[in-house]
């Protein structure tokens, strides 16, 4: 049986542009949006908004900005049913007049990431976004580093502060197993009220999936995914997967299925995302996968050998 207040967001652009700095061509953003349209899923997030202040254009692509004429060129002529827009916003890599008001705006819903240290500029972002018309998600990055005494604090804050329809939990090391999960899907729930709970999940031990299924059956009924799980490093919870399991007859795996072999499977040649000794590393270390990309980018015939970037990234963990 499937639980019909779940809603799913699909971050296949946002997420995937973290690989090749937001630089996808229109077409394949479309073919993407339109497969998800036609698949009937709640939200697409085609990527970030954050200020051209801090990112420059020559070094990033579209989609690192969403600007409303790229979203047209994409948007327009495909029929969204009930899916809708979403773009995420660091709140630390944009600011509060970047937010156009929603009646100006293709997007529905903003999504606002934050580290914990960085709640009171989140919160600032999610109420500017809120006050323009947007319904306003609030994320919370590391959770794996985050997890600390200054969580609690800052559910709070998010939960009397804003009016957020959903706060996630992030594992963006691909480092959290199952007990980890439930632990954290539990906190939220006890300091959040009137407010969903997300769930987005890394892949660098192939948890992603399986940890996004168990936050679920602990009660987070926002849930992200990606085509073919292509996402930074390690990647994300596979879209597909996801809704197979999720059993919801509305949902239509076939323009998912059609979009994968078409447009994503060819990425593959350009780049590797998923299950790779590197990514895995960071992930049971509870790192940032960075090294792990530098490593993988390297014009370097050792790339394949794992004990020197284990001894590399251990380093600092040596006793003197």
């Amino acid at each position: 049986m499937f639980r019909p207040e779940i809603k799913v967001v699909d971050c296949t652009i946002r997420d995937g542009g973290l690989m090749n700095n937001s630089h996808f061509p229109h077409e394949l953003v479309e073919n993407v949006y339109r497969a998800l349209c036609e698949a009937r899923v709640d939200y697409v997030e085609l990527g970030y908004r954050n200020s051209k202040k801090m990112f420059s254009t020559d070094e990033y692509g579209a989609w690192r900005f969403c600007d409303e004429e790229d979203l047209r060129r994409v948007v327009d002529g495909v029929d969204p049913g009930d899916t809708k827009l979403a773009v995420m916003m660091d709140a630390h890599k944009s600011f509060p007049e970047d937010v156009m008001p929603a009646d100006e705006s293709l997007v529905d819903m903003i999504r606002v990431a934050t580290y914990v240290k960085d709640i009171d500029k989140a919160i600032r972002l999610a109420k500017v976004a809120d006050d323009q018309g947007y319904e306003v998600a609030v994320n919370i990055m590391a959770i794996s580093h985050e997890g600390g005494m200054f969580l609690d604090e800052a559910l709070q804050q998010i939960n009397s502060e804003t009016n957020a329809k959903a706060v996630y939990v992030v594992d963006s090391f691909g480092s959290l197993y199952s007990e980890q999960i439930h632990y954290y899907v539990g906190k939220y729930l006890d300091h959040i009220e009137g407010k969903e709970i997300g769930i987005h999940c890394h892949n660098n031990q192939q948890l992603a999936f399986a940890n996004t299924i168990e936050a679920i059956i602990k009660g987070a009924n926002y849930v992200d995914g990606t085509l073919y799980g292509m996402g930074r490093a390690a990647g994300n919870c596979p879209l597909e997967l996801l809704l197979g399991f999720l059993k919801n007859p509305k949902f239509n795996l076939k323009p998912l299925l059609r979009v994968i072999g078409e447009s994503i499977m060819p990425l593959t040649r350009e780049w590797q995302w998923g299950y790779r000794i590197p990514y895995m590393i960071t992930g049971i270390l509870n790192q940032h996968p960075s090294s792990a990309m530098a490593w993988l980018d390297a014009d370097d015939s050792n790339t394949d050998d794992y004990i020197r970037f284990y001894d590399k990234v251990t380093e600092d963990d040596r006793p003197t």
